[in-house]
């Protein structure tokens, strides 16, 4: 039983991604794909003393060779000023965070990673943020970063040749799949099709009230080794997945039909 989901780069990415990821054995990082303007390919919010703040990297379409999500290029010129997206930004999660419960544990990483070199390519910076998360949150998967296997077509085509490529038994796709999935081809193809509804966790943070859909770090620097049963809660867990998988019968995998963790 072989399980696959992707997804586009994103900056500082939300919880939901990585329950998506969770419940699969392969991820491809769809770096492959059309970069999108106002979109969280290069922003995400933190959780600032007034609610959401949102952090945006500048990126530098003229100067990128295509619309490609791998071939975007990021503002370095000034870098290492306090002017510089990644200081600021970098300065932005220490006064949101610095006194969370689970900062001095977690600030490290952050620290290098905006302030020990300047970023040229969206794509790579955001797939080491989102190594590093996935390390933190220990969720064990293969990644396939899509510019290397040469994936053909385009929305529900893409996803089906990364699904007959990597031999997928079930596909993991966001509940926005629902708007462009060709769901015939791929239960024609044997492939089973779960759409993913993530139900978002409340958890307590540093100000009062809840604010969700933030991004990850907001949970990681409020309850640090939680972090993981935290963002799974509630939500459907792999083994309901493959319980769910009649084998020679594909078929929509629905949510409400799944077992989820504690539960």
């Amino acid at each position: 039983m072989h399980v696959i989901t992707g997804h586009q780069p994103v900056y500082l990415p939300w919880l939901g991604l990585f329950h998506k990821i969770a419940l699969a054995d392969t991820f491809v990082f769809m770096d492959d794909v059309q970069y999108l303007s106002q979109d969280w390919n290069n922003r995400n919010f933190i959780r600032g003393p007034q609610g959401k703040m949102r952090l945006t990297v500048p990126v530098r379409l003229k100067a990128s060779s295509s619309d490609r999500l791998k071939d975007i290029r990021v503002a370095e010129a000034g870098w290492g000023g306090k002017s510089h997206w990644q200081n600021e930004h970098w300065k932005s999660l220490q006064a949101c965070y610095a006194r969370a419960p689970f900062w001095p544990d977690h600030a490290a990483f952050f620290e290098s990673f905006y302030t020990a070199r300047p970023w040229t390519w969206l794509a790579e910076m955001n797939l080491a943020m989102l190594v590093h998360f996935l390390d933190v949150f220990d969720i064990r998967v293969r990644l396939v970063k899509a510019s290397d296997e040469g994936f053909k077509g385009t929305k529900s085509d893409l996803v089906l040749d990364h699904c007959r490529r990597l031999s997928a038994d079930v596909c993991v796709l966001g509940s926005q799949g629902r708007d462009y999935i060709v769901v015939d081809d791929f239960l024609a193809d044997g492939i089973s099709i779960h759409f993913q509804d993530f139900r978002h966790p409340t958890y307590r943070q540093r100000f009062d009230g809840f604010v969700s859909h933030l991004s990850a770090c907001d949970l990681l620097f409020n309850h640090g080794p939680e972090s993981r049963a935290i963002l799974l809660s509630g939500n459907v867990t792999p083994s309901a997945i493959r319980a769910a998988v009649t084998p020679g019968r594909a078929s929509v995998l629905e949510p409400e039909a799944l077992e989820t963790h504690g539960h």
